[in-house]
């Protein structure tokens, strides 16, 4: 399918596909959950290999090698550490932390993005999206005050998550500075951060596979989806389709995300659970709402 987006694509289909990557997206704390006891720097090498792996397939494929000669070495290497920074931390937030809560808390990168938009050159920064973001925080904060566990280890975990929510919110504001670069190059961020990351596990961390089938599909479910194929059809979507419509969108997947860890079991559904999804959710849609304002 994505062989076929090079030519001749719609704004409109080029949006659908860029939906794609918020439903896989919302997958990755339930699949996360089932790879366990496998640490996150090995979880790391091994999904995005397999991610990395998509790209040159796809590239072959189409003969597209070229385009990665157009890319320069910065970007690459900016591409690898949002890649590697921000699937260490949420992996690692979601040993150290209950994953429906962590995750959440993750999942504030559709709002930071707004918001630090809003303060790039020629963007405004609204009253609404103040409020959106005190919204957002407020259904973080039920989250903890609600909650959970207040051992340490878990406010260790949350810390984790928040700081995974910068990392991914940073690197996609400041992507938009790049200039439009192929999606070719993704592979490449995938395939080196699989490096780096079994780099860092031979120094760091003790080898673990997975104990049962379970965590074997969950880890090539995650190398296929919300860590493979999911880089590549939002690369799509924004560089082609409706970027406003998409980046709204991208405000369901907290919801979506709690959702289906409720539904596979792995959480009870506390009311507090779900009115922390909807407060964050709800933050982040003002936000952009605030966004299209300014925007006319």
């Amino acid at each position: 399918m994505l062989i076929a987006l090079n030519h001749g694509m719609t704004q409109k289909s080029a949006t659908l596909i860029g939906f794609i990557a918020v439903v896989l997206w919302a997958l990755l704390a339930l699949f996360t959950v089932g790879t366990y006891p496998v640490p996150p720097f090995q979880l790391n090498a091994m999904c995005f290999s397999i991610g990395g792996l998509i790209g040159l397939g796809w590239i072959g494929w189409t003969k597209s090698w070229a385009d990665l000669k157009a890319v320069p070495l910065s970007v690459y290497g900016f591409g690898t550490l949002g890649l590697f920074g921000y699937h260490f931390l949420y992996f690692s937030a979601l040993r150290a932390a209950p994953p429906a809560e962590a995750g959440l808390i993750a999942y504030l990168w559709p709002l930071l993005i707004v918001l630090f938009s809003g303060l790039l050159p020629g963007e405004r920064l609204r009253k609404l999206h103040i409020f959106g973001a005190m919204v957002s925080f407020a259904g973080a904060s039920l989250i903890v005050a609600a909650g959970a566990q207040f051992e340490r280890a878990s406010l260790f975990g949350y810390g984790l998550a928040l700081a995974c929510a910068f990392t991914w919110s940073g690197y996609s504001v400041m992507s938009r500075r790049l200039g439009d670069i192929p999606t070719a190059s993704v592979a490449i961020f995938c395939l080196a951060t699989a490096v780096f990351s079994a780099t860092a596990h031979a120094f760091l961390e003790t080898t673990a596979w997975p104990t049962a089938p379970i965590g074997w599909l969950s880890i090539l479910a995650l190398g296929l989806g919300p860590v493979g194929a999911a880089f590549y059809v939002w690369d799509i979507g924004v560089k082609r389709g409706n970027i406003q419509l998409l980046g709204t969108a991208s405000y369901a997947a907290p919801l979506l995300s709690t959702l289906a860890l409720i539904a596979a079991g792995v959480v009870e559904p506390r009311l507090s659970l779900i009115a922390a999804a909807l407060l964050i959710a709800a933050g982040a849609g003002l936000a952009a709402y605030a966004s299209r304002q300014t925007d006319k």
